[in-house]
């Protein structure tokens, strides 16, 4: 708790006790926000905690479309395993290595057996090997190279946008449209390169029409894909959590800010406005839960039991690793403790009945039961073969195969076709677009603990075309100034000549503060300051 300017040891039921009085007082004006690391038992305690209240829940996400993917995702059923030369599948803003290295592996394996690959972005990717086709389109028009996959099928082409045109008129792009629409199942992996929030939901849009005006809705083998940052941001986004476009605004505004697994002053200073009161439930002391008036640890996932949602909607459980710490709560027991505060009944004991709760009120995960998630099947290869298959190990699966959800095209729900709004992104003149991109290992809070992995975590960096750097005499390895929105931050240069020349990739998470595309300027700095 914080008592002036420090924070200082407090008991459970002091602590407890003044959160829920602040919430409690906060009523609608109480703010909650999840990080895609919580469990689904966590997120539907905590929604229902805000919800009683009356206030506002939202996911801390940069990527959105989440409702899409519940709508017209991958069929229940679908296995990459099954896809070969029947298949295609497009692969869009994403450079999937560094974004889901498993579904890369899966993604090429799919390729090799004749899947027709299809992969669409700003710069060439590692993915493009096995690609049957490479659509490059500048950044900023990712919706409108999917829009016009979709509308290269059609002779009738009114008053499309210009972007959308342009396109069009790529002959690799209409061979990738044809291909994709001519294939028996089809699959799209959509993910968050050079796109923010609004664009994504966009991107998103635009990959739900193209799948359903080709009819690869409704059955396994064939749906959307969202390439998530979290775990379980597909589970916290079934569950009712959406990304908040005004995310500053609604964080400062707040009369009690509720924060939970994520660190949003850590990955941009802008955000480390808060409300009137903050409360910040982590695993460690990040840059927001140092400004929090209150912080309550929680168990690491290794020391509890849950479910996850994964990206192919197939809900798991995890168990426990290690013994739990003495004297340590997990983040649905402290919600509902909180709750039983404020008069909110949850429940804080078993996420056994938790997750009975969530299958009688979310139509999608109806039935579903820990004992469901908990069945087995006979599985191949069979073990004690060379062949090490499941999870990289060669032990036998007997916690279970979890339980592949159904989307609503596949229970028969009717998902109209929407125009996305087009996100204008353009280079400024003789100056550099910023555009994120994501890297597997970063300096999340998840990541950066690691000594094993902190080899593998890369200085802050931008990277561009050696012409670009050229024309603002910068050369590879040197140091140089970002300033982005007003904030400045010191990098290294790295150069890549399969980049567009006005753009320079800014990895996400590593202490720079990106979102989306931005207009940005890149300086020298003195080799003594380097």
């Amino acid at each position: 708790m914080r008592r002036g300017s420090e924070l200082v040891p407090a008991t459970w039921e002091e602590a407890l006790k003044l959160v829920a009085e602040h919430f409690r007082d906060a009523g609608d004006g109480l703010f909650t926000m999840a990080g895609g690391r919580l469990a689904n038992e966590d997120l539907f305690n905590l929604r229902g905690l805000t919800a009683k209240l009356g206030g506002k829940a939202a996911l801390y996400t940069s990527m959105a479309g989440g409702e899409l993917v519940a709508q017209v995702g991958v069929g229940q059923g679908t296995n990459f395993a099954d896809m070969g030369a029947e298949t295609a599948i497009l692969v869009v803003a994403s450079d999937l290595l560094e974004e889901a290295p498993v579904w890369w592996l899966r993604v090429k394996q799919a390729a090799e057996r004749g899947a027709q690959l299809i992969v669409a972005n700003g710069r060439p990717t590692k993915l493009e090997r096995y690609a049957k086709h490479a659509i490059h389109y500048t950044y900023g028009a990712e919706t409108a190279a999917v829009l016009a996959m979709a509308n290269a099928l059609s002779a009738k082409r009114p008053n499309l946008p210009e972007a959308v045109q342009n396109l069009l008129r790529s002959a690799e792009l209409q061979a990738a449209a044809k291909a994709f629409a001519e294939a028996e199942n089809a699959v799209i992996l959509f993910g968050s390169e050079g796109v923010g929030l609004e664009a994504s939901q966009s991107l998103a849009q635009a990959c739900a029409n193209l799948l359903i005006t080709t009819g690869h809705v409704g059955k396994p083998n064939n749906g959307l894909i969202g390439v998530w940052p979290h775990a379980n941001d597909q589970g916290a986004r079934d569950l009712g959590f959406r990304p908040q476009l005004d995310l500053k605004e609604s964080m400062r505004s707040a009369k009690a800010l509720y924060v939970i697994a994520a660190d949003p002053a850590g990955d941009d200073p802008a955000l480390a406005e808060t409300g009137e009161f903050l409360v910040v439930q982590e695993l460690f002391l990040t840059a927001t839960a140092k400004l929090a008036d209150v912080v309550l640890p929680v168990q690491a996932f290794t020391e509890r039991e849950g479910s996850y949602t994964s990206g192919e909607r197939r809900v798991q459980r995890f168990f426990p690793a290690v013994p739990e710490r003495p004297g340590s709560k997990a983040d649905f027991t402290l919600i509902a403790e909180i709750g039983k505060l404020v008069g909110v009944e949850l429940e804080g004991h078993a996420v056994a009945k938790i997750m009975l709760q969530i299958a009688e009120s979310v139509p999608d995960y109806a039935g579903l039961s820990y004992l469901k998630l908990s069945e087995v099947t006979e599985q191949w290869p069979i073990f004690g073969r060379g062949d090490l298959y499941y999870g990289g190990t060669g032990y036998e699966n007997k916690q279970g195969l979890g339980f592949q959800l159904p989307s609503a095209a596949q229970r028969g729900v009717s998902v109209p076709l929407t125009w996305p709004q087009l996100v204008s992104v353009s280079v400024p003149e003789n100056g550099l677009l910023a555009v994120p991109v994501t890297r597997l290992y970063d300096r999340g809070q998840t990541v950066m603990p690691s000594k094993l992995l902190q080899q593998r975590i890369p200085q802050p960096f931008v990277a561009l075309h050696p012409a670009e750097a050229d024309r603002l005499k910068l050369a590879q390895g040197d140091m140089a100034e970002l300033s982005l929105n007003g904030s400045s931050t010191f990098v290294l240069l790295r150069l890549d000549e399969n980049l567009p020349a006005g753009v320079a990739l800014v990895p996400r998470s590593l202490g720079i503060p990106i979102s989306g595309p931005i207009p940005a300027e890149l300086r020298a700095v003195e080799k003594a300051m380097a």
